[in-house]
């Protein structure tokens, strides 16, 4: 089986602050990020899409610990957010002090853009990582 969309491939969509996912033929699923076949029915009949980036606040969390290699970000905010085209992607949330966020912004508004992250011990190097701001 191969994959359609490669996490490389994604990655360098990531850093022209274009969201791609894959959309199912068999039953109209958006799975995001890469996998390689659907994340709900399992079929590997899929096609690339581009995603709007935008969506909604569903969970967040203030991340006071980073894992090694990372502590001169922390703390940092963490967010689940609910894309408009339907699947929840992760992601950082930047514009809010992380020691004044509040329940407030769950339902906030969001679009998507990026920031590229080092690597550590743990990965194959930098990459792009999707980075939220709130739509005022």
């Amino acid at each position: 089986m191969e994959h359609k969309l490669t996490f490389k491939d994604y990655n360098e969509a990531l850093k022209q602050d274009k969201l791609l996912g894959l959309k199912c033929k068999k039953c109209g699923a958006i799975t995001v990020p890469p996998k390689i076949i659907c994340g709900s029915c399992i079929s590997a009949d899929i096609d690339i899409v581009e995603l709007s980036g935008k969506g909604k606040i569903q969970t967040f969390t203030t991340v006071f610990v980073p894992p090694e290699g990372r502590e001169a970000e922390a703390p940092y905010i963490i967010v689940m957010v609910e894309l408009d085209e339907g699947p929840w992607l992760m992601g950082n949330l930047a514009g809010v002090d992380p020691a004044k966020v509040t329940m407030d912004i769950i339902g906030k508004q969001v679009k998507m853009g990026h920031a590229v992250f080092p690597g550590d011990k743990y990965s194959a190097g930098d990459a792009a990582r999707p980075l939220f701001s709130i739509v005022a």
